[in-house]
């Protein structure tokens, strides 16, 4: 069978005009979803089959496309990553067009990773799945299981969740971990989380005193509904950091029952210690463990073991 391709080329260059239009109506009326469409639509009158001619034209090409999908980035479609499909407008053989599952999957992706956002964490992290985690390592099951468990408290009732401590040595995968759950969130209920690299993070406060964003930066760890503090205890701590910055950040989201995750290499008592001690005020072991009561009652301590992964 001809082409169509080449008899719309001989129609824009002038040719047997006439000729061409009737053979391009007979083959498109060979196609079997315009012979399904035309069944349903007795109505359609055969001028208006006519007019519409290049609508048709355009739906069987881009059906072909999409039965031999080259990809979404090399779609040749009019509109890259979009399905022709026939609808009847008043009469008129006419095209509707919807996404197709390639976009719709790009589409989701994108919106997952806006629901994921970080303070000076790896890219890396923010890709991290529970799927690519190494369970062989037999160190971190407890820690896979206790991630495991927030999550399917935190996905039936959040206001019921406890926030998870992970601690261990370096590179044994506490943030890789912690990117896992947030992708976990994102995929099943486009829950927006935000990790923070504790010490740069607090080194950014310090330096918002002068512009006046203190308020507006804390605002954003205050109400975000996952919020998960990496390698908090690594900070130089301050009675300022303490009290003002992290304290009120945890006051502000253990009143509005929000969960807050961590990463340490301390385990509670140690950290605890280091909440104590700053240069400026020496110990201040009252303080210390106000804000520790924060972290132990909203939290899970988890062990997590492995080899080093760096």
């Amino acid at each position: 069978m001809e082409p169509i391709q080449s008899l719309f080329k001989g129609i824009t260059s002038g040719k047997n005009v006439q000729e061409n239009w009737q053979r391009i109506a007979n083959m498109l009326g060979d196609q079997p979803a315009i012979r399904e469409f035309a069944e349903h639509h007795p109505d359609i009158d055969s001028a208006a089959w006519s007019r519409s001619l290049s609508r048709l034209y355009q739906f069987v090409e881009e059906q072909k496309h999409c039965a031999h999908c080259p990809g979404l980035e090399k779609c040749p479609n009019m509109m890259k990553g979009y399905r022709p499909k026939l609808v009847n407008d008043k009469g008129t053989p006419s095209l509707t067009f919807t996404s197709c599952p390639l976009l719709e999957e790009r589409e989701l992706k994108q919106r997952q990773s806006e629901l994921i956002r970080s303070y000076y964490v790896p890219k890396d992290i923010l890709q991290a799945t529970f799927e690519s985690i190494d369970k062989e390592d037999g160190g971190r099951q407890q820690a896979l299981k206790a991630a495991g468990d927030f999550l399917k408290t935190y996905l039936e009732n959040p206001e019921e969740a406890k926030g998870l401590y992970l601690c261990g040595q370096f590179g044994v995968g506490k943030t890789y971990l912690m990117g896992a759950i947030m992708n976990r969130l994102a995929e099943r209920r486009h829950i927006a989380s935000l990790i923070v690299y504790v010490p740069d993070f607090f080194r950014e406060i310090k330096g918002a005193i002068q512009d006046n964003t203190v308020d507006t930066k804390l605002d954003v760890l205050k109400k975000t509904p996952i919020l998960i503090l990496d390698d908090i205890g690594a900070e130089t701590i301050t009675p300022w950091v303490r009290d003002e910055v992290l304290g009120s950040v945890l006051q502000y989201r253990m009143m509005d029952h929000l969960p807050t995750l961590y990463t340490s290499n301390f385990n509670y008592e140690e950290l605890e210690d280091h909440f104590s001690y700053s240069q400026k005020s020496g110990i201040e072991n009252v303080k210390a463990k106000r804000l520790m009561e924060r972290i132990r009652h909203f939290t899970t301590l988890v062990k997590m073991e492995g080899s080093n992964r760096r």
